[in-house]
C-alpha cells in the first residue's frame, strides 16, 4: 500500500521553532515526530511514501538521504508553489494508479488503518474520511454524517454550541485513484473545502468512519507540549522513544545521562544519551533531550528541552519549550508556553511568558519577552 504524507505547511504557529526546522522532523519525546509517523504507517502495511514538500523541503532529504526508513521507500514530491491540500496530493501522486493512504504531517495517533480501510472497502467508497470526537469543534471542520457513515455536510468553523455534531475530519484519507482525476492538475485546491464538499453531490462516493483512538494535532506550543506528555503517560504503548530503558516507574533515560545524587527526577520523566543533571536540580513532568545540561537548583517543569540546550544555574523553564542549543540563562524564568528558539538565549535574571525567542541575527533586534506579573 501506498501513502502521502502532506508535510509541506511553514508551521507559524510553532516559531521560531520552525525557523531552521519544520514542524514535521521537531521531536516528539526525542525522536522526530515523521519518524513516528512513518513508523505507524509501515505497521499498517504501507511500504512506499510519497512526502508532499513545500516549506524547507532540503532538510527532509538531509533527514533521510538514502530514501528510506526502515523497510519504507521513501519519495519527495516538491512544490514550487503552494499547491494546497488536494493540488498537493494530486502532485504527489504522479505516477501513482492505486488506492493510496493521505495523512496530515502534524497529527500524532493511535489510529488502525487496517480498521480504516476495511470501513472503506464495506461500503465501496470513493473516499473514507477519519474522524475524531473534540470537546468544542468551533476551532474545526465538523462532519456530520447518516448511520452507515455517509457524508452528508461539511460545517466550517461553526459556532460555539451550534455544530451539528463533535466529530471533526481527523485528517487521514483513502483515496481511490477516481478521486485524483477530481483534483485539476498544478492548481490551488483545498481537499477539505473543495474536492470533498463537491463529491457530496453524488451519493455513496464518500464516507467518514469515527473512531476513539488517540489523535492529537502537534502544531501549537500547547499540544506540542501535550503530545510529549500523551507520549510520556504511555497513550502509545511501550517506551516513550526508542532504546529508552524504565529506571523506576515513570523515569526513562536514553543512552548514558548523568544525574548527580541529590537531583531530584519526578515521574513521568525522560532523559537524553549525555545529558547532565546538576545537583539541586528538579526535572519533573519533562523531556530532556541528548546533551542538555541543566545546572545546579535548576527546574523543568512540564517542558521540553531539545538537544544540546543549557538551563544555567537556578532557572526555570516551566509548560514551556526550549529549542535546541538555547541557552536559559541563571535565574532566568520560561514559562506559560514560551518557546526559546534554536541557538537563542534568555538572558540571566530575566523572565519570559507566553514569548517567542528567536536567535538575534546581525541588524535584527531581540524580541523583548513579555514580562510576567510580579
Amino acid at each position: 500500500m501506498k501513502a502521502i504524507v502532506l508535510v509541506g505547511g511553514e508551521g507559524t504557529r510553532l516559531r521560531p521553532l520552525t525557523y531552521a526546522t519544520p514542524k514535521p522532523l521537531l521531536p516528539i519525546a526525542n525522536q522526530p515526530f515523521l519518524e513516528r509517523q512513518l513508523t505507524w504507517l509501515a505497521r499498517h502495511g504501507v511500504d512506499e511514501v510519497v512526502l508532499s514538500l513545500g516549506y524547507l523541503p532540503d532538510a527532509f532529504e538531509a533527514h533521510f538521504p538514502d530514501g528510506r526508513f526502515g523497510d519504507l521507500t521513501l519519495r519527495y514530491a516538491v512544490e514550487d508553489h503552494p499547491l494546497g491540500t488536494a493540488g498537493a496530493i494530486r502532485f504527489a501522486a504522479q505516477g501513482l494508479d492505486e488506492r493510496l493512504v493521505v495523512c496530515n504531517g502534524d497529527v500524532l495517533t493511535t489510529l488502525d488503518l487496517a480498521d480504516l480501510v476495511a470501513f472503506h472497502d464495506e461500503r465501496g467508497a470513493e473516499a473514507t474520511i477519519c474522524l475524531t470526537k473534540v470537546a468544542d469543534p468551533s476551532a474545526f471542520g465538523v462532519v456530520p454524517t447518516r448511520d452507515d457513515g455517509e457524508v452528508v455536510a461539511f460545517v466550517e468553523k461553526p459556532p460555539k454550541g451550534k455544530a451539528p455534531t463533535n466529530w471533526i475530519n481527523a485528517g487521514t484519507y483513502v483515496l481511490e485513484p477516481s478521486v485524483l482525476q477530481r483534483i485539476p492538475e498544478r492548481l490551488t485546491v483545498s481537499i477539505e473545502r473543495e474536492t470533498f464538499p463537491r463529491m457530496l453531490e453524488e451519493p455513496s462516493r464518500l464516507y467518514a468512519m469515527a473512531t476513539d483512538a488517540y489523535w492529537i494535532d502537534i502544531g501549537t506550543p500547547e499540544k506540542y507540549l501535550q503530545a510529549h506528555a500523551d507520549v510520556l503517560a504511555g497513550v502509545l504503548g511501550g517506551a516513550p522513544a526508542p532504546g529508552a530503558r524504565e529506571l523506576e516507574p515513570g523515569v526513562w533515560v536514553q543512552g548514558e545521562p548523568k544525574v548527580h545524587a541529590e537531583a531530584r527526577i519526578e515521574a513521568p520523566a525522560l532523559l537524553g544519551n549525555a545529558s547532565i543533571v546538576a545537583a539541586g536540580a528538579r526535572i519533573a513532568g519533562s523531556v530532556v533531550g541528548a546533551g542538555v545540561t541543566v545546572g545546579s537548583g535548576a527546574r523543568l517543569l512540564r517542558s521540553v528541552v531539545h538537544d544540546g540546550a543549557v538551563v544555567s544555574d537556578e532557572a526555570e523553564t516551566i509548560d514551556s519549550v526550549v529549542g535546541e542549543r538555547a541557552l536559559l540563562g541563571s535565574g532566568a524564568i520560561a514559562s506559560d508556553h514560551t518557546i526559546v528558539g534554536a541557538d537563542a538565549a534568555l538572558d540571566a535574571g530575566a523572565r519570559a511568558s507566553g514569548a517567542r525567542i528567536r536567535r538575534t541575527e546581525p541588524d535584527t533586534p531581540e524580541p523583548t519577552p513579555k514580562p510576567t506579573a510580579e
